[in-house]
């Protein structure tokens, strides 16, 4: 009896060395495109001494990316399977590449915060379109389990060394280098994608749906703009708003994908048996990672005193065994283990790397670093094999939508968990800053540490000692509310995947792509 979770129990024709080597070529621009979320994180005050950006453009600059690519993932997903996965890749690639030149160069923030925008638009195109690719050039279950396990692995792994590259790039050069290093990558897909990757489309796709482009983004963008706002501005009537109006156009979104005769995304899609659990758990891993990071970045360097250097470079360490978990959960599931089970227990394990952060104090440095690894690693295991599942039960001419839904639930997920833990945490840390404690130090950790470097002797350092003593007892709130989701995660795991199975390969998949090229 086969195991209807295994990736082994069906069988497709096998990838060869062509194929390996593409998914080589996409790793690299995929692992820029993650690693732009961070990329700015030590560039802006080189970038605001060259640019002089107001408050509201410096803003911009960081979030634009992030906003465009967020609203326009499911409709770059949705044209890629119209008019072919490899065409969109390599025109974003292109696209990213310009921008790329372009923000390196720019000579005003406006200038700036254009390519931004345009490097988002790139990026939406590049994330749905390289999946779909790895679903379209591996169809034999196992050889996708571990080229989506490499996906997965790439991705987290280029939001850490962003910040990373971006130290070491402006320490030796200049802020325009942490663009210019975009350049070879894409190059290098510019050249040899045509060559290496098949072409793969929707063979009766049915007309595009030009209403549902803004109505995606108009339930995409509201959203997480509010959850991005709230944790560190709090719950303003405004981003409640944002939220509302954008849930408000999720609905009329929905409303047109059923009605519809040529839907943006198949509704048919979300009724695979598997699909929407997978998008769904998805979506709570990506809330655990998010939130969980929101805590430790700034532990290490306001709770510890590190540089923003010294924290990114500790930071790296809990890279480490992410890189060994996704082919490990890949391994258990070619050996016959329920997968429902591997991602439960990978739900477990982050579970307890949340836990693990409720007894650090104010100077524990290789706990948290632990804690981090952990969580981590059990995020990735999940990740990799909900990916997997989702993938494989999405039929192949649907493999841009299925990516881009998965995708934009992480960006929901991610945004998610930083609003909620960091509500939670920001409400514990000002109920036991002292009320006699300036606003300012009431407000956040760095508002505390401010005020403190301009107090004089005991009473700066008393200040200090209970700001950072309030952050560290409002992160373990927001780590036993973590390890309860995951946990709860865990258990629904357990039960949604058991029944789930993928979709058995299209012999004619490989034939049509082959036809395609040619």
């Amino acid at each position: 009896m086969t195991n209807p979770t295994n990736p082994t129990s069906t069988t497709g024709a096998r990838a060869g060395r062509r194929e390996w080597t593409a998914l080589g070529v996409l790793m690299l621009p995929l692992l820029l495109v993650s690693m732009d979320v961070s990329v700015l994180y030590f560039a802006i005050p080189a970038i605001s001494a060259d640019l002089r950006p107001s408050g509201t453009q410096q803003l911009w600059i960081f979030d634009i990316y992030a906003f465009v690519l967020a609203g326009l993932l499911m409709t770059m997903g949705s044209l890629g399977d119209r008019v072919g996965r490899r065409r969109l890749l390599l025109t974003g690639a292109a696209a990213f590449g310009a921008a790329s030149l372009a923000a390196a160069y720019a000579d005003s923030a406006g200038t700036l915060i254009a390519a931004r925008a345009v490097l988002g638009v790139g990026g939406a195109t590049l994330m749905p379109s390289t999946m779909a690719l790895i679903r379209t050039m591996f169809t034999d279950p196992g050889q996708r389990a571990k080229a989506i396990g490499l996906w997965s692995g790439v991705m987290t792994a280029g939001v850490a060394l962003g910040s990373v590259m971006s130290g070491v790039l402006v320490q030796y050069f200049w802020w325009g280098s942490v663009f210019l290093v975009n350049l070879p990558a894409m190059a290098l897909l510019l050249v040899l994608g045509p060559f290496l990757l098949p072409e793969s489309r929707d063979p009766s796709p049915g007309r595009f749906d030009r209403p549902s482009v803004p109505l995606s983004m108009a339930a995409v963008l509201p959203v997480v703009y509010g959850l991005k706002e709230i944790p560190s501005e709090g719950w303003h009537v405004r981003y409640v708003v944002a939220i509302t109006v954008g849930l408000l156009f999720a609905v009329l979104f929905v409303h047109r994908q059923r009605t519809t005769a040529a839907p943006m995304v198949s509704p048919a899609l979300l009724r695979a048996r598997g699909f929407t659990p997978a998008v769904v758990l998805n979506l709570v891993a990506s809330f655990g990672m998010m939130g969980s990071a929101y805590f430790t970045t700034q532990y290490l360097q306001s709770v510890l005193g590190r540089s923003a250097m010294e924290a990114a470079l500790w930071a790296l360490l809990p890279s480490v065994p992410i890189g060994m978990a996704a082919p490990l959960a890949t391994v258990l599931v070619q050996k016959g283990v329920d997968r429902a089970l591997v991602v439960a227990a990978g739900f477990g394990v982050a579970a307890l790397g949340y836990g693990l952060l409720v007894p650090a104090g104010t100077g524990s440095l290789w706990l948290v670093l632990t804690a981090c690894g952990v969580l981590a690693s059990g995020i990735v295991v999940a990740i990799s094999q909900v990916t997997d599942l989702a993938m494989g039960t999405a039929p192949a001419e649907r493999a841009g939508s299925a990516s881009s839904l998965l995708e934009t639930g992480a960006e929901f997920g991610g945004a998610l968990g930083m609003a909620l833990l960091g509500s939670i945490g920001t409400a514990v840390y000002r109920h036991r800053v002292p009320a006699s404690a300036p606003d300012a130090a009431r407000e956040t950790l760095g508002g505390a540490l401010a005020v403190a470097g301009r107090l004089p002797g005991r009473a700066g350092e008393s200040l200090t000692a209970t700001a950072r003593e309030a952050f560290t007892g409002g992160m373990h709130a927001a780590a036993v509310a973590g390890a309860v989701v995951l946990a709860a995660a865990s258990a629904a795991a357990a039960v949604t995947l058991r029944r789930a199975r993928p979709r058995r390969p299209d012999p004619a998949a490989g034939r049509t792509a082959e036809r395609a090229d040619a």
